[in-house]
């Protein structure tokens, strides 16, 4: 099988390309990535010679480039975005350039050359933000930030494509992921790195906003269980229900690494901050039999414990 895998140099997209080449022995991996600031080559340093992988600097957005190397490809999974929710209030455009014209782009390059799958990476913020229950993959999309609404209409765009072009799409819609290798503008790994050089962290409003957080290795066996066994033009929902408030987590940081409250300030909330995201698995689990397989403690402690011995590489 022969896969491309957008955005392959940045969190989650290097973490599945890892996961992949480590399970398949004979599956190919083409990686695009535009490396933007929040990429890094380094994040597959261990299988940058592994002769089934292959690294394309190059723009999702990028028509002749991508029918070039979708020519030869049988699925594409697209991770290629830009995710940060403070870049998207501040700079909305570069987010629906990238998250829904590039995703829009992919997808004539994958009608154009007959892809067998096209895998659309998203995410549960689509949906908005649930009091009570939980969010399920037909529940109406009510993004409240340019990011989440540029996702949605990735999304929206992808299913038209199934329809109308009967182009063989899925979509998967994950929760918020954390572990190894992430960029440190998001909450883990910028508090991890904050308080190792003994500086206070700040979060928003009380820190009661919850946040339902899943394991990046998890997310990986539920996209691989998705593209051999998922059906096409579904929507899969993807928790270790592991919700969490954002105090709770950064009480779990402090502890780990021998600090206390006094380390937290606390500032005005940001712009539509949304209070709770949840989503079930029910679908997921029910069809494909997936459940994630890490703890979510044991999982944030290896986390901390690895930004700990590699704090260097964000100096």
């Amino acid at each position: 099988m022969k896969i491309l895998v957008t955005g392959g140099a940045g969190f989650i997209g290097s973490c599945f390309i890892r996961y992949i080449l480590n399970k398949y022995s004979d599956y190919k991996i083409t990686n695009l990535d535009l490396l933007t600031y929040c990429a890094n080559l380094k994040n597959l340093k261990d299988v940058e010679n592994n002769p089934n992988y292959t690294f394309i600097k190059g723009d999702i957005c990028d028509e002749n480039l991508v029918n070039k190397i979708a020519s030869n490809i049988d699925i594409i999974v697209n991770f290629a975005a830009e995710s940060h929710v403070d870049n998207a209030i501040k700079t909305p455009d570069i987010f629906l350039k990238t998250n829904t014209q590039g995703t829009l782009n992919l997808l004539n390059c994958a009608k154009n050359n007959k892809i067998k799958k096209f895998i659309q990476i998203s995410t549960d913020e689509v949906y908005g933000s649930i009091e009570k229950g939980y969010f399920k993959e037909d529940s109406p999309l009510s993004p409240s930030n340019p990011y989440a609404a540029s996702k949605a209409a990735a999304d929206l765009v992808a299913l038209s494509y199934f329809k109308t072009y009967n182009l063989p799409v899925i979509i998967t819609r994950c929760s918020n992921n954390f572990g190894e290798h992430q960029y440190p503008e998001k909450l883990i790994p910028y508090f991890i790195l904050k308080l190792l050089k003994d500086e206070q962290v700040t979060l928003y409003g009380d820190g009661q906003n919850i946040r339902d957080w899943i394991y990046v290795y998890d997310h990986a066996s539920a996209i691989d269980k998705i593209i051999h066994e998922g059906k096409i033009g579904e929507i899969y929902n993807i928790s270790a229900h592991n919700e969490k408030t954002n105090l709770e987590i950064t009480k779990i940081i402090l502890d780990t690494l021998g600090k206390d409250d006094k380390y937290i300030s606390y500032i005005k909330n940001r712009l539509a901050h949304d209070k709770r995201y949840a989503i079930s698995t029910d679908k997921i689990n029910s069809q494909l039999n997936w459940y994630p397989s890490f703890e979510f403690k044991e999982a944030i402690i290896k986390t901390i414990k690895w930004y700990i011995e590699n704090q260097n590489l964000y100096e």
